[in-house]
């Protein structure tokens, strides 16, 4: 089961207490050579309460989550 899919049915919102969950992924530049060849080897994980809106975020490195191949065609295309 890949981490998005994961979230999605074992989410529980701190705040209201709802179950339902969105999720979106986002890639930024870091700094020096990687925002120069305009990289964006750093990803996150954004997880929505459909309830109220509340956002909780994850790095998926640090979840274990590699995207290595995302990383090189990254490079060739920006």
């Amino acid at each position: 089961m890949d981490l998005e899919q994961r979230f999605k049915e074992e989410f529980k919102c701190s705040k209201c207490g709802n179950r339902g969950a969105v999720t979106k992924k986002l890639a930024m530049t870091g700094t020096g050579l990687s925002k120069l060849l305009d990289m964006q080897n750093n990803r996150y994980l954004f997880v929505s309460c459909r309830n109220c809106g509340f956002t909780e975020v994850y790095n998926t490195k640090v979840l274990g989550s590699s995207e290595v191949g995302m990383d090189i065609l990254d490079l060739f295309f920006g």
